[in-house]
């Protein structure tokens, strides 16, 4: 049967002035009726931003200074967010297991210790170097997603294949939200939308509605990733009891479980101790009927007193833990945004209110994210960290379980050092008041500026730049593996890359001169590899010469990729 159709596009209808969602079918069939269409959001400057990612300059991260534990492989950077992310790619591409992120809601309100209107100096600069002239049409809208669009990109590079990212929001941008992320994550990765109680108290004066809940959208890498099990709560292991002393422990009674997949030998009836023909459910039992005689032995299925029916005893002790709700209500175990103020209050005892954040997340909410997408020795990173709520989520959890929990935090905003570092400190050391004082937690974290463009904008190579710094990013290019990278004081050359699949990789870079590939150079070599990707501002070889000695000639700084 031929298709019914090939190719649809059309633009439903606009709101917020310049938004408009367009629909592309998402899968063709036959009949008419059984055709999917995906809607996608575009807005002015989304042509400007898609590929934004790719121009962002790579600057280098520099080490201001490691507070507590040394190598504790947490990170606090201090910088745009943007191109700190880029500059994560030679680290950690691939590589986080979870992503938080709770980025402005866009609710036009300026009372916010951060600008919530996307109108700050320095996005508007972006904006207008970027997207341009259009950029002064912009709606608020039109530039919130225009700053997050890149960056959902390069943070969907360095989110592992099973990894998983979680980002709040409100009404304002909930929507908008969810459609950008369908178009970079891909729509068959959307994994759920997290209602959060975010209120403890409703608001008896709102003229519509009371306000009580966050969003927070939450995208895999890919469509097949697993959540963790979750502990069951007192209350829900009290359904479980043992009022006749079975060994096997508490226990709670339910009927048998149909097949999932009905078989003609799973479809028998059952005959009662008092004679009583039980028929099978629609689907048949979920045994055979040899299993099922020997659950009735141990006393797994029992007959009901009355004889009509069988029963089945499930233990507590056999139960995994429970899959993660989309309901996120439990003030308890997830918290709230006044919990989260008197927390943060307490931890700046001697700040007044308005010094410090009006709106952070409580340390349960992101404990649960945690809980839900991390392993004990797993990576997190959040991008808008704001407090470092994260950071001190991440510290309890470490001390409550021993678990090797990781975090990177990047903060553009000045009050990184001041609040978001100076938390996770006082989280680490202990904070409060001398009456009511917590005790510290320990840890530590190296902290970091973005510093200076790896290249100019004539595309030379930076020759402030630490040659160390040039040669990571090099190496990274090369997908020289960590192991495989080499010292500049290697014993060998201090051009020396590293080696991989016996190919030798070599960096001939100098400042302020130029370096020359020549057999005079080649005569000097103190190791003969089979293969060598070489880097110079010269090459006086010939193809013969070249091929003769297996190398791979890249011009300096012409060759070297950009990402």
């Amino acid at each position: 049967m031929p298709q019914f159709l090939r190719l649809v596009r059309f633009a439903a209808f606009a709101t917020h002035g310049s938004l408009l969602y367009n629909f592309k079918v998402a899968s063709v069939a036959t009949e008419p009726q059984t055709i999917e269409f995906m809607p996608e959001l575009t807005w002015i400057g989304k042509d400007k931003v898609v590929n934004h990612h790719h121009d962002v300059p790579f600057r280098i991260l520099e080490k201001q200074y490691t507070f507590g534990d040394e190598g504790s492989g947490n990170k606090i950077i201090h910088g745009d967010n943007l191109a700190a992310l880029k500059s994560l790619l030679p680290e950690y591409e691939d590589r986080i297991k979870c992503i938080y992120i709770d980025p402005p809601y866009n609710t036009g309100n300026e009372g916010w210790v951060y600008n919530d209107n996307v109108n700050d100096p320095k996005l508007k600069k972006w904006l207008h170097q970027v997207v341009g002239k259009e950029g002064e049409d912009l709606s608020r809208h039109d530039k919130w997603l225009c700053m997050m669009y890149p960056r959902l990109k390069l943070l969907r590079r360095l989110l592992s294949d099973d990894g998983v990212i979680f980002v709040s929001i409100d009404d304002n941008e909930q929507a908008h939200l969810r459609l950008v992320m369908n178009e970079v994550f891909g729509s068959s990765n959307f994994v759920a939308n997290v209602i959060w109680r975010s209120s403890d108290n409703s608001n008896n004066d709102a003229k519509q509605f009371s306000l009580d809940n966050n969003h927070t959208v939450v995208f895999a890498k890919k469509s097949n990733w697993l959540s963790n099990r979750l502990d069951r709560t007192d209350d829900q292991k009290a359904h479980y009891s043992n009022p006749d002393n079975d060994p096997r422990g508490a226990w709670f009674d339910g009927n048998p479980i149909s097949s999932p997949n009905p078989r003609a030998n799973l479809t028998y009836p059952i005959v009662s101790q008092m004679g009583f023909e039980i028929q099978p459910p629609r689907n048949g039992w979920r045994w055979s009927k040899e299993t099922l005689e020997e659950k009735m032995e141990t006393g797994e299925i029992r007959f009901t007193d009355d004889g009509t029916n069988i029963r089945r005893r499930t233990y507590l002790a056999d139960q995994k833990g429970l899959p993660p709700s989309t309901l996120w209500i439990d003030l308890d175990q997830t918290g709230h945004n006044r919990q989260a103020k008197y927390e943060l209050q307490k931890i700046f005892f001697e700040r007044t209110k308005n010094e410090v954040f009006a709106t952070p997340k409580p340390v349960k909410f992101i404990q649960r994210v945690l809980d839900v997408a991390m392993d004990k020795d797993s990576l997190i990173l959040d991008s808008f960290a704001g407090s470092g709520t994260t950071a001190h989520a991440v510290l309890k959890l470490n001390a409550a379980d021993g678990g090797n929990r990781k975090f990177i935090l990047i903060e553009q905003e000045d009050y990184a050092e001041t609040i978001t570092a100076e938390r996770v400190r006082r989280v680490m050391n202990g904070y409060g008041e001398s009456t009511k004082a917590v005790a510290g937690l320990g840890g530590g974290f190296d902290y970091y500026v973005t510093g200076e463009p790896l290249f100019l904008e004539d595309g030379n190579l930076n020759e402030e730049i630490v040659v160390d710094e040039i040669r990571k990013y090099v190496a990274y290019t090369e997908n020289l593996t960590a192991e495989n990278q080499l010292p500049i004081d290697n014993k060998h050359s201090p051009y020396l890359l590293g080696k991989q699949d016996d190919t030798a990789y070599i960096f001939y870079y100098e400042k302020m001169r130029a370096t020359t590939l020549d057999l005079d150079y080649l005569s000097k070599l103190n190791f003969r590899p089979a293969n060598m990707v070489f880097y110079a501002d010269i090459c006086l070889l010939n193809k013969n010469q070249l091929q003769k000695y297996g190398i791979i000639f890249k011009k300096i700084p012409r060759d070297i990729t950009r990402f």
